[in-house]
């Protein structure tokens, strides 16, 4: 393999999920279009489940989290996984540091999810730039520093919430372990602990882009200095600068991609309504059966990602019913989807990679949030970015089905739909902008190199 000279050796490492892998993946390619060797360090399980391909500027290697057999799915809890992936995670981590050391390119940078502290300890012994890299929104990431600094007491015991730089928030806005006290209590934990060494790093990034939150960007980098490097989606979706980037390129899930484009390409544009809910929620029987009975009760075409977990939820005969106006796929590129010209409207759950790639496309949404991040981002996608509405959950729960066909009606023929429509392709024309040549993540990234390089 021919030798090359690089500005440096970037290790980067996710928490161990679809949802945090994605983002850190993307940004390690941008690294590397800018002249550095990248490393992306998963455990163990999710190598072995990916089988991701190294080439000379971006590889792949392995920590363990001490669960190499089954990952998340082996551990007894929560807390055991976590406790697990600090202790055996630092141990390999620093193995990992060491098996570069004497290498032409010895590891000079470490990029952790925050949900990994300790992997900054880990950085620091060795001397190592360590740079924490937040998955989630500015504004989401402000909350929990609220918390964990003690400047927002819980329970919260009135409403409004105010913080500065976001909108004036009620109880329902708050990621759900504030709103709903001692639900997830080793996540929330964990959330929280984002913020326990943040002070020590040596960057704070952040994936979203300044237009996006601007005022939460401002506010936040008063006490904590942020550099805003997205949208990380693929290039081939934004800028076009990096090259054969149109895919993250590495999922837990396959399907068959030219099932659901060929659907899609015989269908009108902004005809479609796309729902998903990503890698990680799973809804009740009867949320499966509003949804069912909403899409049934619309007269718009929808294009239905239901995992294979999921399936024996929908009511019964819902499929073979569906003719063509429907499709049921257990996973699909979800990039391709949403840049398909038919598709009129994102039902989502608004995790913030799909919110992100939905105002990335320009696509108008309706937000179904199911719990952590996902509240917050829903009341921005209808109150502050004003792409789309948020569905209304009864007492029970539920989001019922007439809230559902009133919710994807508003969006796709409503009075609201055209601004809706507007609001999205302004937002996806400034992420362009913002992750292009001279753009303010563009300009970000390469202050966090020049940071990096000359430390």
């Amino acid at each position: 393999m021919e030798n090359k000279t690089y500005r440096g050796h970037v290790l980067a490492l996710p928490y161990p999920s679809q949802g945090h892998i994605n983002p850190l993946l993307q940004f390690s390619k941008r690294l590397v279009s800018k002249g550095f060797k990248a490393t992306l360090a998963t455990t163990l399980f999710i190598h072995n489940t990916m089988q991701p391909q190294s080439s000379s500027s971006l590889q792949f290697d392995t920590i363990s989290d001490g669960y190499d057999e089954g990952g998340f799915a082996q551990a007894e809890s929560i807390h055991a996984y976590l406790n697990r992936m600090e202790t055996i995670g630092s141990k390999t981590l620093a193995d990992l540091i060491i098996k570069n050391k004497n290498t032409e390119n010895p590891i000079d940078c470490i990029i952790y999810d925050p949900f990994l502290p300790w992997a900054l300890e880990v950085a620091k012994k060795f001397g190592i730039y360590g740079a924490a890299f937040f998955t989630q929104t500015c504004a989401v990431n402000f909350i929990y520093y609220h918390v964990h600094h003690g400047l927002l007491k819980l329970p919260i015991t009135s409403t409004p919430i105010s913080i500065p730089g976001l909108p004036v928030l009620e109880l329902e806005d708050m990621p759900s372990f504030i709103s709903v006290p001692g639900s997830y209590p080793a996540y929330f934990e964990m959330v929280l602990n984002q913020f326990s060494s943040s002070d020590k790093a040596d960057a704070v990034l952040v994936n979203t882009f300044y237009e996006l939150e601007a005022e939460a960007v401002d506010s936040m980098s008063k006490v904590c200095q942020l550099l805003p490097i997205g949208p990380t989606i693929p290039s081939f979706y934004l800028d076009k600068r990096l090259e054969n980037d149109n895919d993250y390129g590495l999922n837990l899930f396959v399907s068959d991609s030219s099932v659901c484009n060929n659907w899609l390409n015989t269908k009108p544009e902004g005809s479609v309504i796309y729902l998903s809910f990503g890698s990680m929620a799973s809804l009740s029987n009867k949320q499966m059966e509003e949804l069912a009975f909403a899409l049934k009760g619309s007269k718009f075409h929808f294009l239905w990602v239901v995992k294979a977990s999921e399936e024996a939820k929908l009511p019964e005969k819902f499929v073979e019913e569906l003719g063509n106006r429907g499709l049921i796929m257990q996973w699909c590129s979800q990039l391709e989807v949403l840049s398909n010209k038919a598709i009129g409207c994102f039902l989502t759950h608004c995790g913030w990679n799909s919110t992100l790639e939905a105002l990335s496309l320009g696509v108008p949404m309706v937000g179904v949030p199911q719990w952590t991040d996902q509240t917050t981002t829903a009341k921005y996608v209808q109150d502050v970015w004003k792409v789309g509405v948020r569905a209304k959950v009864c007492e029970n729960g539920i989001v019922e089905r007439e809230e559902i066909e009133f919710c994807i009606k508003e969006v796709m023929e409503g009075k609201r739909g055209k601004d809706f429509q507007k609001n999205a392709k302004k937002w996806r024309e400034l992420a362009i902008q913002a992750i292009s040549e001279g753009g303010s993540s563009d300009k970000n990234i390469d202050e966090f190199v020049s940071k990096f390089v000359n430390s």
